[in-house]
């Protein structure tokens, strides 16, 4: 049986990141993708050049309509942009009966801010609590702990206070952290550990929207019955595949090669 597996995101018009690269993973993996829009951007591998969200009712009306037509398996939120869309959507997903992966999407590739500094709150406040996971890369960390994520022992640190936010459990990804070799992910839960899960450090420069897909395929693993940390570690394969497998359709960064685990044909 094929997962219905949806996206919370905003949509990249350079097809790359959100619910483009979502879409992709979704599918390359096994899924089917279902979709709500919460924002669209007008970006390229050079920048992104406006947003314009949806209005917040409407997002709760596509939230709704979806969950009703469609048996969901697992969900994951990217962009959510705003306060208002947060508080607009969040009593829906507190009823759920699916797992849910949060990837608190900041700030882009380029550096644009892709979520209201009033929606850093909203989010703290209603979307963190009800995750099953929640997978900020190490800026993101820092954001919503103020705790700088430099090392192991300061992703630990920065993990236990995301779980004391309501997490059930945490996946700091360590991209950002310097290392030549290896690039290491901390998996956070409640009263353990970190577990360090390792990766090979890919050297590219096409790595726009890594993070969005490392969540849409956890999400996909989850939606076929993978334990948590099974669907993490398929996922970080699939995403250092599709990093050694980018390339770059136009000017500025290139996305990952989502279609990697597809097929080997050069592009």
């Amino acid at each position: 049986m094929i997962p219905d597996i949806l996206t919370v995101a905003g949509s990249d018009s350079g097809g790359g990141a959100g619910i483009q690269a979502d879409l992709k993973t979704i599918m390359a993996l096994g899924g089917y993708g279902l979709t709500v829009i919460t924002a669209l951007t007008a970006q390229n591998g050079l920048g992104v050049k406006g947003v314009e969200a949806a209005e917040p009712g409407f997002v709760a009306l596509q939230l709704r309509t979806v969950l009703d037509g469609f048996p969901v398996q697992a969900a994951k939120t990217g962009m959510l942009f705003s306060a208002q869309i947060i508080r607009a959507i969040a009593p829906i997903l507190r009823d759920r009966v699916f797992p849910l992966v949060v990837d608190p999407v900041s700030v882009s590739q380029s550096g644009s801010r892709l979520l209201e500094e009033p929606a850093v709150q909203a989010l703290a406040e209603e979307i963190i609590p009800e995750c099953d996971l929640l997978t900020p890369n190490t800026p993101e960390a820092e954001m919503l702990t103020g705790i700088k994520v430099n090392s192991a022992e300061t992703a630990q640190a920065a993990g236990e206070k995301l779980l004391a936010m309501g997490a059930k459990a945490v996946l700091i990804k360590g991209g950002h952290i310097p290392g030549s070799i290896m690039v290491t992910d901390y998996f956070c839960l409640p009263g353990c550990a970190p577990r360090q899960l390792p990766q090979p450090r890919v050297d590219t420069g096409n790595n726009h929207g890594t993070g969005c897909t490392l969540s849409a395929a956890i999400a996909t693993g989850l939606g076929k019955g993978l334990p948590l940390e099974v669907a993490i570690v398929q996922a970080q394969r699939y995403l250092n595949l599709a990093l050694r497998k980018s390339y770059n359709p136009g000017q500025g960064c290139g996305p990952v090669n989502h279609a990697a685990g597809i097929s080997q044909a050069a592009i």
